[in-house]
C-alpha cells in the first residue's frame, strides 16, 4: 500500500503475513523417509532370515561376536578371569577368575585284612624226612621268617609286609588332608595377586590352575597376539618373565618339589636343520626354570625339566591352537596318594 505524505514524498507501507499452514514444511518429509528406510532393513532382515540356514545364520552372528579360540575350550582361559567378575553372583567374590581349582579324585584306601591272627592250616605229615613244602609250611606256622631253603632271606621277607596300622593310616591320611589344604591355599594367594595388581589382570586369561593327582599344576598358556616366547625360539617376553616371576613368589611359600614341562602345538617347526618341536618345547621348559631360580626358587626343588612337543595338547580339537603352547608348572605332591 502507497500513499502520499504532507511533504509530497510517497510512503510505502509493506505488510509481511506471518505464520503459515504447518503442512507446507517439510520436516514430515525426514519423518517419513526414516520411517521408510526403517521398514526397508526390517523386510530385507526378515528376507535374510528366511533365505539363510542355520549354520549361516551362526556364522554371521560369530563374525560380529569375534572371541579368542580358548573361549570356546574347557579351561575357561578365554576371558579375563574366566569371563567374571569379583561382583559375580556367588558366595565370595574370590570364587571368580580364570585361575581356576579342580579337585581330582580323593584316593580311596583299601583296607588290607590282617592275616596274623588267623591259625595255620593243618600239614599233611609225611612219611620220612620232611620235604622241602613242610619245612615252609613249619616254618609258617612258627612265626618264623624268611622264604625256604635257597631263597635269600631279608631278615623278615613277606611276613614282616604286614598291614599299616589304624593309627599309621590316620596320621597318612591327616598329611595328606594338610597338603591338599597347602595346595587350595597357593591357589588363593596366586587368585588374589592376580585380582590386586592391575598389571597382572590382563594376564590371568592365560594363567590355568588345577589340582591334579600329582599335585597343583600351573599352565601358562599363548594367546593370539601374545606369545609366551619368541616365534620359533626359546626366548622369554617380558609377558612370560611377569607371569613366571609370579608363580614363583607364590611357589616359594611351600617346600614341595616341582617339574617343569614344555607343549607346542603340531605346526611344524619351521626353523630348519635337525631341531624340531620336540628340541623347542625342551628348551622352553629350560628357560622357565632358569627364571625360576632367578625368582628365588632353590635349584634343589628342581624335580625334572621335560619338553612334551605336540603330544599333549591342550586343545586336541584344535590342534594348532595358541593354547596348546604352554608351560606347566607342577607342585609335586609330598604325601602320595594310596
Amino acid at each position: 500500500m502507497a500513499r502520499r505524505g504532507k511533504g509530497g514524498g510517497t510512503i510505502v507501507i509493506k505488510r509481511i503475513e506471518e505464520g503459515g499452514h504447518g503442512h507446507h514444511g517439510g520436516a514430515w518429509k525426514v519423518a517419513y523417509a526414516d520411517f521408510v528406510t526403517a521398514m526397508m532393513a526390517f523386510f530385507l532382515l526378515m528376507w535374510l532370515l528366511n533365505a539363510t540356514s542355520e549354520e549361516q545364520r551362526r556364522g554371521l552372528a560369530d563374525y560380529f561376536n569375534p572371541s579368542l579360540a580358548l573361549s570356546a575350550s574347557a579351561s575357561g582361559s578365554g576371558l579375563p578371569f574366566g569371563g567374571r567378575t569379583p561382583h559375580s553372583v556367588g558366595e565370595m567374590a574370590a570364587d571368580t577368575g580364570a585361575i581356576r581349582v579342580e579337585r581330582g579324585p580323593r584316593p580311596t584306601e583299601i583296607e588290607e585284612e590282617d592275616d596274623s591272627d588267623r591259625p595255620a592250616e593243618p600239614v599233611t605229615r609225611l612219611d620220612g624226612p620232611p620235604g622241602e613244602a613242610e619245612v615252609l609250611a613249619r616254618r609258617v606256622a612258627d612265626g618264623e621268617a624268611g622264604p625256604a631253603t635257597g631263597q635269600r632271606s631279608s631278615g623278615g621277607g613277606e611276613a614282616e609286609l604286614a598291614a599299616e596300622s589304624p593309627h599309621e593310616r590316620e596320621a597318612r591320611r591327616s598329611a595328606a588332608e594338610r597338603e591338599q589344604q597347602s595346595l587350595e591355599g597357593l591357589v588363593d594367594a596366586l587368585r588374589e595377586t592376580f585380582l590386586a595388581d592391575p598389571a597382572l589382570a590382563d594376564l590371568a586369561r592365560q594363567v590355568l590352575v588345577e589340582i591334579a593327582p600329582e599335585g597343583l599344576r600351573i599352565q601358562l598358556l599363548e594367546a593370539d597376539g601374545q606369545p609366551m616366547f619368541a616365534s620359533g625360539g626359546a626366548a622369554p617376553t617380558e609377558r612370560a618373565r611377569l607371569m613366571i616371576r609370579t608363580v614363583a613368589q607364590a611357589a616359594a611359600r611351600l617346600p614341595n618339589a616341582i617339574q617343569v614341562t614344555g607343549h607346542t602345538d603340531s605346526a611344524p617347526f619351521r626353523g630348519g636343520g635337525a631341531r624340531g618341536n620336540w628340541d623347542l618345547s625342551a628348551e622352553r621348559a629350560n628357560a622357565t626354570r632358569r627364571l625360576l631360580t632367578e625368582a628365588g626358587v632353590a635349584e634343589a626343588r628342581i624335580r625334572g625339566v621335560t619338553g612334551m612337543a605336540d603330544r599333549e595338547p591342550l586343545l586336541p580339537d584344535q590342534p594348532q591352537a595358541a593354547g596348546n603352547r604352554r608351560v606347566a608348572i607342577t607342585l609335586l605332591r609330598q604325601e602320595a596318594p594310596r
